[in-house]
């Protein structure tokens, strides 16, 4: 059934008629780009596998030549993702990523509130450099914030409520925010990027889109805990001993080794630069190939960590793949047709009106979606073309379906690679998960339709 809703899609799209203007070639590149994506979200084999089957389609149809369709693995957006992985591997391997958790907690820790404020900065630091929100909240967090439930006797069933529960959804909805703030903040990201340069001319830099995320971000990360801790209160509110076990911890890893100082090196130098890009002129993926060099050089990553690196080339098949469809889509000229029909919709109405609505109905699509990328890859694109033909200013739309792609991750347990493994500790039921991810959602949209659009309004960008 799931290939037949693949196969489908692509014979549905071939049966339509054509549009004046675009060649036999374009719309059958649009067929199985979309056989892709409902592949992505049906899922009959791995998403990484269905893409390359969709690139193996382009080339033995003639669609395209092998050589364009494979060009979207030498993308410096692609390798910039790849290296990025590496990167975080670097984080979980040194034991960096958990001395930074131990030490927000020993400093902030005192309650439970002041728990979660400490893992969920430690997540948001991060975010700066590590785009796989998997390995941040599932490999690095997850393990800390579950040890310290079990520390206060918190565990699923009875006594889930103690600390345990709080903790976790708290943590992962704002695993969803750092997700939002970074370009590197989560895989897709880059992606986003790519499609607003291409689609509406938008370059979404390193520094614009964590300026454009820091005010509301932060408001977020400050207010969303304190809305679940009132609404979903924890039944232990001191945790004294959480911050003795984070330093009884750190005495346990002793002083920083000398591949975690490297590590540190590395974030500071990769982070620096991708922030200075205006500076210096160096490519993004240039400055991610050096951090990955001086990790290779000082010995904290070896060859084998990364050919091990397993997410890391899923992630650079399927985006190599996807870059290159929507690139190679984008310059048929079918995005131009869709937009002159889609236009319709809103006749009559001010851009303003459009973009609320259509962001929302964008927004509250997740619910259909098991990832951020299935996502932002199946509807970024037309809803911004349609938001644009209303008539609004272009960086208003890109930034507000660019973090609203993270954001909507935050209302079910399967919205994004962490929530399963946070819901799967069976702390929080899934009628909890789902109302209190749907408060969260509010909350965020409240946010970013006041804060955002006056912080955005200040820097002048509508």
């Amino acid at each position: 059934m799931r290939w037949f809703a693949v196969l489908g899609a692509a014979a549905l799209v071939l049966a339509m008629p054509r549009p004046d203007g675009i060649t036999a070639e374009s719309w059958q590149l649009l067929a199985i780009f979309t056989a892709t994506i409902v592949g992505s979200i049906a899922q009959p084999i791995a998403p990484g596998a269905v893409v390359f089957l969709g690139i193996c389609a382009i080339a033995l149809f003639n669609v395209m030549t092998p050589k364009s369709a494979l060009a979207g693995f030498a993308d410096p957006i692609v390798w910039l993702v790849l290296c990025a992985f590496f990167i975080s591997r670097g984080v979980i391997k040194t034991g960096f990523g958990r001395r930074l958790a131990f030490l927000f907690i020993r400093a902030i820790g005192q309650s439970s509130l002041g728990l979660v404020y400490a893992l969920i900065s430690t997540d948001a630091l991060l975010a700066a450099f590590v785009p796989s929100n998997g390995a941040r909240a599932g490999g690095v967090i997850f393990p800390v914030a579950k040890s310290l439930a079990e520390a206060y006797d918190s565990r699923p069933g009875e006594t889930a409520q103690k600390l345990g529960a709080f903790l976790l959804i708290a943590i992962y909805q704002c695993d969803v925010i750092a997700s939002m703030m970074w370009l590197t903040g989560q895989a897709s990201n880059v992606l986003i990027a790519k499609f607003a340069l291409d689609t509406a001319h938008v370059e979404m830099t390193y520094g614009k889109w964590i300026l454009g995320s820091i005010v509301p971000g932060v408001i977020l990360l400050i207010l969303v805990p304190l809305v679940l801790y009132k609404l979903y209160p924890p039944g232990i509110r001191h945790t004294p001993d959480a911050a003795r076990i984070a330093g009884e911890e750190l005495d346990k890893m002793g002083p920083m080794s000398r591949d975690e100082r490297t590590m540190l090196f590395v974030f500071v130098l990769v982070a620096g630069l991708w922030m200075t890009t205006a500076l210096h002129h160096i490519n993004y993926a240039v400055v991610a190939l050096l951090g990955i060099s001086v990790l290779f050089l000082s010995n904290v990553l070896t060859w084998d960590d990364i050919t091990g690196e397993r997410p890391a080339w899923d992630v650079f098949i399927w985006y190599g793949g996807l870059v290159r469809m929507a690139e190679a889509l984008g310059e048929t000229g079918i995005t131009v047709k869709f937009a002159e029909a889609a236009a319709s919709m809103t006749v009559g109405w001010t851009w303003g009106a459009a973009l609320a609505v259509l962001a929302l109905i964008y927004f509250y699509a997740h619910y259909g979606f098991a990832s951020i990328t299935a996502h932002s890859s199946a509807m970024f694109i037309p809803f911004l073309v349609v938001i644009l033909g209303a008539g609004a200013p272009p960086l208003l739309a890109v930034l507000t379906l660019a973090y609203f792609s993270n954001l909507s991750a935050c209302l079910t347990h399967y919205g994004t690679t962490p929530a399963p493994i946070y819901f799967g500790a069976r702390y929080i039921s899934q009628r909890d998960w789902w109302l209190y991810g749907f408060i969260v959602s509010v909350v965020s949209i409240l946010t970013f339709a006041t804060i955002g659009l006056g912080w955005w309004k200040l820097l002048g960008w509508w």
